[in-house]
């Protein structure tokens, strides 16, 4: 048999965007065909796009999927291709992926095991379906098969993973080979997570090499709904090796790979290692494959991609997708950072800063205008598009503020090409603290009312930067971190401010090593930021108390490190105070006994005291299996005992010790 071309196709869609999301599916098949794709497989739910939430119970989106469905058999002539969608059988609603041949819809393959951990709430909307089960779904006064199928298009039979079928030990391809299947399809919604491709890649080469299978996976692509960012990543695997991948946290609207397999080779291996099940459910589909007449090279992994790539390239190129996708998704014209000089809100800056530049190097700069329609005539009278037309850095005083904090704002800000507004919120800390001191009839001092001192200093900043954000019609972003809110070390309408809270997902320890890696190295075809150096060789404070009395960060609370090592252990792995205590003091033991039980009782205190303000968080995006949104990944209990009883067994396990 001659080899096929096989393709696998990522789509960046938006919920609910019919016209919008069919127009992309439409590209990609035009951009298959034009590769002499036979088939191209196409994302999980890709029709309606994944996150959807609770609209998948309205009639009207169901209904609407399956006009799309309908309206592009057309646009699929010529070759087999897959598209995604919430489908309707017997009156129970399920995650399914229609296969289309030549303009003809075939049927139903379902998914049969759902995400219901993490971020991913799949459970909640539709059902999981049986194994080896199948029934018939009526469209239009037409009966079509829908199940666990293999359908033979002419002698090549296909079968279905649909995304986490292939994470589970059980997972379908096992019987779908037995059954005689040569391509093995896993149309996915897989979101991103540091070193996740990795997996992915694992999981691709064991389903070729085990099941004697061509295997075929895509993926959605960018931020598509606000939290979860997909990575795209496309893979065929056959033998036992990736032949094709496609690029990661790609710009573009759709990403492709593409590889010319030898199914005749496949066959063999697989009859020699496989003995067939009982014949099962096939659907015959009278497409016949055409032969791929000229050879092309298989689509290779980003340059940048290693296996696996640094975790400081990831994180650059995973955010600012992120950011553009939000930014131009909400039809927000630009954002704004209050930029205090500290290494969060330079964070925040320089990731604005690393998303025009990734997208512009990756669209060309028309092609990055063309997105941002309102960018378009202040590009046009420049000779270079200005990160000055996206990002505006507003340095905001007190009498607190140093000269370090402030020359370091200017500085970072001017290497971004942001524009850069400073002011002082003096008088309006003096206006609310006078106000009130008469109200209550004495005055407030830092030896009585010193927390609320410093949050009065911070949450004065948010009404004038918010004021600012609503005259450009910008998105203010909020800068706290992962360790700070998991502590409650921010100021609620203070450095929590904003529509969009991109670096509350990773702990500052790593942020603070992302910027150092930032001043010296940077992403690839970026390079480095040397600006930066003003922000990393301070130590992080709030600068909220007086000068005189030092204010860090790790003095409030503990050193970063040691406070993500119990971050990690009392949430991730959900140990108790005492198993977190006995847990890290090996691996801490630079720091006394006295000294390590005391952070461990002041995390647990903090954490649970501060539940509320994690709750009333900006949307984050989603990095890893350390997140502490409790609306995606980690709920905890607003109100609660506070571990009374478990932090009462480590104070009386270090009493006995000392």
């Amino acid at each position: 048999m001659p080899k096929i071309r096989l393709a696998a196709a990522s789509l960046n869609q938006i919920p609910l965007d019919w016209e919008g999301n069919r127009l992309r599916i439409v590209a990609a098949l035009d951009a298959a065909r034009e590769a002499g794709a036979a088939l191209l497989c196409l994302p999980e739910l890709c029709i309606s796009a994944y996150g959807c939430e609770d609209t998948f119970f309205a009639k009207g989106v169901q209904q609407t999927s399956l006009e799309v469905l309908l309206k592009l058999l057309p646009d699929t002539h010529g070759m087999v291709t897959t598209v995604g969608l919430p489908l309707v059988v017997d009156g129970v609603l399920y995650n399914a992926s229609a296969l289309i041949a030549d303009g003809t819809l075939v049927g139903f393959a379902v998914k049969q095991y759902l995400a219901g951990d993490g971020i991913h709430y799949e459970p909640r909307w539709f059902h999981p379906w049986p194994q080896g089960k199948t029934s018939q779904v009526e469209i239009e006064g037409k009966s079509y098969p829908v199940g666990d199928l293999v359908f033979d298009c002419q002698g090549i039979k296909i079968g279905f993973e649909i995304c986490r079928d292939a994470w589970v030990e059980n997972r379908p391809g096992m019987q779908l080979a037995k059954r005689g299947i040569d391509i093995l399809l896993n149309p996915s919604a897989s979101h991103f997570a540091f070193g996740k491709q990795e997996i992915r890649r694992n999981f691709a080469k064991q389903a070729a090499r085990e099941f004697h299978v061509a295997f075929v996976y895509c993926n959605l692509l960018g931020n598509e709904s606000g939290r979860a960012i997909f990575d795209g990543g496309t893979l065929i695997a056959a033998g036992d090796r990736i032949v094709a991948e496609g690029p990661r946290l790609s710009f573009a609207d759709s990403t492709m790979a593409t590889a010319d397999i030898d199914l005749e080779t496949i066959r063999e291996k697989r009859l020699e290692a496989l003995c067939a099940a009982k014949p099962q459910a096939e659907v015959a589909c009278e497409f016949q494959f055409p032969s791929a007449v000229d050879s092309i090279p298989a689509t290779q992994m980003s340059p940048w991609d290693a296996s696996p790539p640094p975790k400081e390239e990831e994180f650059a190129r995973a955010v600012a997708l992120g950011l553009h996708d939000y930014l131009r998704k909400s039809r927000s014209r630009g954002f704004v950072v209050s930029l205090s000089g500290g290494a969060d809100s330079s964070a925040v800056a320089t990731l604005v800063w690393l998303m025009v530049k990734l997208a512009s190097n990756e669209l060309g700069e028309a092609g990055f205008v063309e997105r941002l329609e309102y960018l378009a005539e202040q590009s046009s009278e420049q000779s270079h598009l200005p990160v000055r037309g996206l990002l505006t850095c507003v340095y905001q005083a007190t009498k607190n503020s140093g000269e370090v904090t402030r020359n370091a704002a200017e500085s970072v800000a001017g290497a971004l090409e942001a524009e850069f507004l400073h002011w002082s919120v003096d008088e309006l800390v003096e206006g609310y603290t006078t106000t009130v001191s008469k109200a209550i009839g004495r005055e407030l001092t830092w030896e009585t009312d010193d927390v609320s001192l410093q949050n009065i200093q911070a949450r004065a900043r948010g009404p004038s930067v918010w004021l600012l954000a609503n005259i450009r019609g910008a998105l203010l972003l909020a800068t706290s971190n992962r360790s700070e809110a998991a502590v409650g070390y921010a100021t609620m309408d203070g450095d929590t401010c904003g529509g969009l809270s991109p670096i509350a997902g990773i702990d500052k320890a790593f942020l603070l090593d992302w910027l150092s890696w930032m001043e010296t190295t940077g992403p690839q075809g970026v390079g480095p930021l040397p600006a930066l150096a003003a922000v990393t060789k301070q130590a992080p404070t709030a600068e909220l108390r007086p000068p005189s009395e030092g204010q860090t960060d790790e003095a409030d609370l503990m050193p970063y490190a040691v406070l993500d090592a119990i971050e990690r252990a009392a949430i991730r792995d959900r140990l108790m105070p005492l198993e977190v205590f006995k847990e890290l003091q090996p691996e801490l033991s630079e720091y006394s006994r006295e000294q390590l039980g005391t952070w461990v009782e002041r995390f647990f205190t903090l954490w649970c005291r501060n539940q509320w303000k994690r709750e009333r968080y900006a949307p984050s995006f989603h990095l890893d299996d350390e997140n502490l949104d409790p609306k995606t990944w980690c709920r905890f209990p607003i109100l609660s005992s506070g571990f009374e009883r478990e932090l009462a067994e480590l104070r009386e396990y270090l009493a006995k010790m000392c």
